[in-house]
């Protein structure tokens, strides 16, 4: 419909040969992103709405437009004074267990997600890597819990850095776990883990485009002009204003 660069290629996103218009697509995707909603949920608030869907097809929808439409927010630009939170939690699916690594910033900004096998420095290696590329600059400051892998981390690929080890300063990267938790509940789990990688990525650039930074410092007013912010964003991206 409208084309954008994405990483120096010219990407289309296009609802061709889909019999529902791309305001009722985007509007299923959005229900399952943003909120703890199973897909037979959205299923059952589509058809509230007159909207006649199969949950295989809000799924589907997920799949092919998530990724693209979390590609198109846009994405908090980083500083040299940010703080880097990280935090690892265990994942299991069909009783097999991986960790789930995630970096917060100060604002509670989700800057990035990657499910791994191990829980060493290897993997926390990988996860400042890959920050490092996203971000373009180095923090501030990195806060961790005891974990000793992001020690061994921090001194090969952030040396330099000021490195905070300690459970208690570290709540801010564990309350980010919170929000997944609550979905994995919701859907009973996850079904495989490329599904949970292409799942996160499009939830937390969701929930960073409308959850607020310190929603409980912010008055009712500042919360409902984000929200409206967010909203015509999300039109924006998905063509569907």
């Amino acid at each position: 419909m409208w084309p954008q660069l994405i990483r120096g290629r010219r990407i289309t996103l296009t609802y061709k040969r889909h019999r529902f218009p791309p305001q009722i697509i985007a509007h299923a995707v959005w229900l399952y992103f943003r909120f703890s909603l199973s897909l037979r949920l959205v299923e059952e608030m589509l058809l509230e709405r007159g909207i006649a869907v199969s949950y295989e097809t809000v799924r589907r929808w997920a799949m092919k437009f998530g990724p693209d439409y979390a590609r198109r927010l846009k994405r908090k630009k980083p500083g040299r004074r940010d703080i880097w939170h990280l935090d690892e939690v265990v994942i299991s699916i069909s009783g097999e267990r991986r960790y789930l690594w995630r970096a917060v910033d100060q604002d509670g900004y989700v800057l990035d997600e990657i499910v791994q096998l191990r829980r060493n420095a290897k993997a926390a290696q990988r996860l400042l890597k890959r920050l490092l590329h996203k971000q373009g600059c180095r923090p501030r400051r990195m806060v961790t819990d005891k974990l000793g892998s992001y020690t061994v981390a921090r001194r090969k690929i952030l040396s330099g850095v000021e490195h905070r080890s300690h459970k208690g300063l570290n709540n801010r990267a564990e309350n980010s776990h919170v929000p997944l938790r609550k979905r994995e509940r919701a859907i009973q789990g996850f079904r495989s883990w490329r599904g949970l990688q292409r799942f996160v990525d499009v939830f937390s650039a969701v929930r960073n485009l409308f959850v607020p930074s310190q929603p409980s410092h912010r008055s009712a007013v500042f919360i409902h002009l984000h929200r409206l912010r967010a909203m015509a964003e999300w039109k924006g991206v998905t063509t569907a204003a």
